[in-house]
């Protein structure tokens, strides 16, 4: 078996692309549980039981339940646990994540139709990840050799050195590409060749969000059948900075022995989106409080922006005549690239029971499968369909990415009138496949712009919430805490050769944790 290619995940650490390519897609395809506190602590399970503004977004049908004009506000902290401040990101945020308003205007005795208004971050992307592992003996740098083996990089002369001058090909990344051109680490212009890597550090700090901005139109009949519809605006504001450092092992000739070659990233995702939800929430039986909702969200239809610093750096180590290495610098191309993204359509379903004025119980369930993500190649420069599917990209997705059910249940209490207790549990199921990977073999420009090798297949996600609510007058305060876990597979990269089945390799999976508290606070008004 022909050795290398750990590193080239390396790079794929410190950056991860946004244009076209499917793990990168499925952050922004996906959402935190956010919204009011009275929504959050009980789990996001109200799209039945209505009511909150948050369900303008889950079930629209659910502002048809409000029978007086109301308005609230949301803001409070997140925190990650069992990890370090880097790179500009922190650990502990300070975040405004809703504020909206209801107008309830009754048509008859017992009609309504309602307008409404609320914004609230669908995504919090801080973040940070920091990984260590060996590499045993491979490195980034003989990536790229492979690939340039496998004729994925520049065409060959007779005696296999590059044609530098030549185009490369969809899988020829950023970085493969300044590690063939401006570096002699690879090709020095006589000779092809690589450097083992004995271990590698990755750190990255993510921040930004999507926030969403929702218009709604519901309405109530005969206290009995509620109907809504909302149009949704998407604004992804995306950021990251990464460092990926490799320890090589030079020859002490050509190059010393024991120095590092660095990645350093800086990445930005700007773009927008629009959908739309409808929902109903009916009452089966008249004497009883029972309420069925179900709902359904169109395709986010986003156009992004995704765009780059990237640069590679060596240092460290020294010659064997004892000269001290001084190291070099070379940069890859600033790229700045147009997508469309097309997420999948969601369904769900839910049920709503109230016992007197005292208890509130709920229970939803979500399905979108993540497989039909649709990256679109973009000619246009608005929002016309000059566009089509990004078709070997999708085929990565289907075979990467699956449908994801969201359960969720949520629980009031009132044990006096003015106080209100609230629990929650919301579970989602893995989106990822146990065996996919990231393939940079892909004929895709999702492929060529990207800076980074390494994905994580993350699985299910645990979330346990709980709340209080306090009534003064026509003034609500609540508060809301959540706890949510996710743990997932980390791998630099991966490669397989399309054209020798022997020649697969892989790093060792890490296994990393994503644990979040988040602290968050509701004031309200009826009016």
């Amino acid at each position: 078996m022909r050795k290398f290619i750990y590193m080239a995940a390396l790079a794929a650490l410190t950056s991860p692309v946004w244009g076209q390519e499917t793990y990168e897609n499925a952050k922004i395809a996906t959402e935190d549980l956010n919204g009011t506190a009275r929504y959050v602590g009980m789990g996001g399970a109200m799209d039945a039981l209505g009511a909150d503004l948050s369900t303008i977004s889950s079930n629209p049908a659910g502002i048809g339940l409000f029978r007086k004009s109301n308005a609230s506000m949301s803001m409070g902290f997140v925190s990650q646990q069992g990890a370090n401040d880097f790179g500009g990101g922190h650990t502990t945020v300070m975040s405004f994540d809703q504020v909206g308003f209801v107008w309830a205007n009754q048509t008859s005795e017992t009609d309504f139709v309602n307008f409404a208004f609320n914004y609230h971050k669908s995504r919090n992307f801080n973040h940070i990840l920091s990984v260590a592992d060996r590499l045993n003996n491979a490195s980034l740098n003989g990536v790229t050799f492979e690939k340039q083996l496998d004729g994925f990089l520049y065409e060959s002369n007779a005696d296999d050195s590059p044609r530098l001058g030549s185009s490369p090909a969809y899988q020829c990344n950023q970085l493969d590409e300044t590690l063939m051109q401006y570096t002699d680490i690879v090709w020095d212009g006589t000779t092809m060749g690589y450097y083992d890597a004995t271990g590698y550090t990755m750190d990255r700090a993510t921040k930004g969000y999507i926030g969403m901005y929702d218009f709604n139109l519901s309405g109530n009949v005969n206290n009995s059948f509620y109907w809504g519809i909302t149009v949704g605006l998407h604004d992804v504001n995306y950021r990251h900075y990464g460092e990926y450092t490799e320890n090589l092992i030079g020859d002490g000739i050509a190059k010393p022995q024991d120095y590092n070659l660095r990645v350093c990233d800086e990445r930005e995702i700007n773009g927008s989106g629009i959908d739309l939800k409808l929902g109903v929430i009916f009452r089966p039986i008249a004497e009883s409080p029972l309420r069925f909702g179900i709902s359904v969200a169109t395709p986010t239809w986003y156009r992004l922006t995704t765009s780059n610093y990237t640069y590679l750096t060596d240092w460290g180590g020294r010659y064997n005549d004892g000269t001290a290495y001084t190291g070099g610098r070379a940069r890859c191309e600033n790229f700045s690239h147009d997508f469309k993204l097309f997420t999948p359509w969601k369904f769900g379903v839910s049920v709503g029971h109230t016992i007197g004025t005292n208890v509130a119980l709920g229970a939803s369930y979500e399905y979108s499968d993540y497989s039909a993500l649709d990256s679109r190649i973009d000619y246009s420069n608005g929002w016309n369909e000059d566009s089509e599917s990004d078709t070997e990209m999708n085929r990565h997705t289907e075979n990467t990415l699956r449908g994801v059910s969201t359960l969720k249940l949520g629980a009031e209490l009132k044990p006096v009138p003015e106080l209100a207790v609230r629990l929650g549990y919301n579970y989602v199921s893995p989106m990822y496949e146990e065996n996919g990977f990231k393939d940079q073999t892909i004929d895709s420009e999702g492929t060529s712009v990207s800076t980074a090798t390494d994905f994580t297949n993350w699985e299910a996600t645990h979330r346990i919430t709980c709340g209080l609510g306090y009534q003064i007058g026509k003034w609500n305060i609540s508060a809301a805490y959540q706890y949510a876990t996710q743990k997932g597979n980390f791998e630099p990269f991966y490669y397989e050769s399309p054209s020798d089945p022997d020649v697969r390799v892989e790093a060792n999976k890490v296994a990393v944790n994503n644990k979040r508290h988040q602290l968050l606070f509701t004031l309200g008004y009826t009016f």
